[in-house]
């Protein structure tokens, strides 16, 4: 599958809700497990920040090579 066709697919919006809203479960659950402590008492920076978007990001990739895997 060409990128083009494959960033098509992953843009349609059943597919973006659908990839979206497991980015956003699992991302949520990661950074309370992992950055919690410092969100909780107030001491981050910008790396507890990047390590956020990273874990919104990370199941974000996951889901959509999972749908993409399906397209042979």
């Amino acid at each position: 599958m060409s990128a083009r066709r494959a960033i098509r697919r992953m843009l349609q919006p059943p597919h973006l809700r659908r990839t979206g809203a497991i980015a956003l479960a699992v991302g949520t659950w990661l950074t309370a497990v992992n950055q919690g402590p410092a969100l909780l008492t107030g001491s981050f920076g910008g790396l507890v920040w990047l390590q956020v978007a990273m874990n919104i990001l990370t199941p974000f990739v996951v889901a959509n090579l999972g749908l993409l895997s399906r397209d042979e």
